[in-house]
């Protein structure tokens, strides 16, 4: 019988950094954590990184267990980064219930990564379905077929659910859904951090500070 594969075999000699990475002076960062993730992002998209607005969504369960999943940003704006789920969805029911959530985004062709903590607040209705209409159809028509994350014993029932919605939406001009929500993280603390080929890693972290923000330096 051969030897079990060890992943560290499978990863052994798999880049972890690319060879060029962009520059980061924390002396010149400005004031707000807002105003530099904007400017990574805008570089993000520059350079071509895939998915630069996709980010890791944490919360807390009803178990009281950590949960994460994949997102996407909807937003930036001087009260914080914006994700959006239907408010019966585990991350709808957790969010609620536990309105605190932490956000990362990793960006590996730029040795960057930015870790957001903070607290959650829900849309306005008018919000909410402003951006529930900027939705795909068939993504429309997913929410309000509801269920998600259910068990489903066939994929024929999830095309039968959503051909019905997309009838109503065509049906319909508009049709809004009652469950659809942003969520705003509002921060407390943001770290950005640059990776360093000698993990000599550079790490900035914002934490609020009455009206302002502190700015401080953190050990790789």
């Amino acid at each position: 019988m051969s030897e079990p594969e060890l992943i560290r075999d499978v990863v052994r000699g798999v880049p972890v950094f690319p060879d060029k990475m962009p520059s980061f002076d924390p002396a010149a960062a400005p004031d707000s954590p807002i105003e530099l993730f904007f400017a990574w992002l805008k570089q993000a998209v520059a350079d071509d990184i895939a998915a630069p607005h996709a980010l890791t969504l944490s919360t807390v369960g009803e178990d009281g267990m950590p949960d994460a999943r994949v997102v996407i940003l909807k937003d930036l704006g001087p009260d914080g980064w914006q994700v959006a789920s239907s408010s019966d969805s585990p991350k709808g029911r957790q969010l609620t219930a536990h309105p605190a959530a932490a956000l990362t985004f990793f960006w590996p062709a730029a040795g960057r990564q930015v870790r957001i903590r903070g607290s959650v607040s829900t849309g306005r209705t008018e919000d909410n379905d402003a951006d529930f209409q900027r939705r795909h159809p068939v993504a429309r028509a997913l929410v309000l077929a509801g269920g998600q994350s259910e068990v489903m014993e066939n994929r024929q029932m999830l095309d039968a659910a959503v051909e019905e919605q997309v009838r109503r939406l065509e049906a319909t001009d508009k049709l809004a859904s009652t469950t659809w929500t942003v969520f705003t993280v509002a921060p407390e603390e943001v770290e950005f951090w640059q990776a360093d080929q000698q993990r000599l890693h550079t790490r900035l972290l914002y934490t609020r500070f009455g009206a302002g923000w502190r700015r401080e330096l953190l050990w790789p």
